[in-house]
């Protein structure tokens, strides 16, 4: 069997992504908006020098269709990883198939689903590939 060989680039990207969000839940606590969270997360990567994208608009073919808006990608860091951020009592699986989905469409390797509503940030933090 044969292991697919990590991106030390994408690593380094997806370690300073988790960094950036431990610091934001670190200063602010939980319960928050979702969207003080995302721009207190995007202000961080940016800090870093990290191209950071908000609220991406990611086109879907659906039966060879294009539809212009399939979802709205919370945060994509430098191209590649797609953020998606929650502020609610618990993730639930379906918050898992939604970043999944959200790979696929959007022809995404890595993923993060981040809940800040959490007292332990580690609890709140789900690393997703494809």
């Amino acid at each position: 069997m044969e292991f697919e060989k990590i991106d030390p680039e994408l690593d380094l990207i997806a370690k300073q992504i988790v960094d950036s969000a431990y610091k934001v839940h670190k200063n602010l606590g939980p319960g928050l908006l979702e969207n003080a969270y995302e721009l207190c997360l995007i202000h961080e990567l940016n800090q870093r020098g990290l191209k950071v994208q908000r609220q991406v608009a990611v086109p879907l073919i659906y039966e060879g269709v294009e539809i212009p808006v399939g979802f709205r990608a919370d945060i994509i860091v430098e191209g590649r990883i797609i953020l998606e951020i929650k502020a609610v009592e618990n993730l639930l699986p379906i918050h898992e198939a939604q970043i999944i989905t959200y790979l696929k469409l959007a022809k995404k390797r890595l993923g993060f689903l981040i809940n800040f509503n959490v007292l332990i940030f580690k609890k709140g933090i789900k690393r997703k590939a494809l």
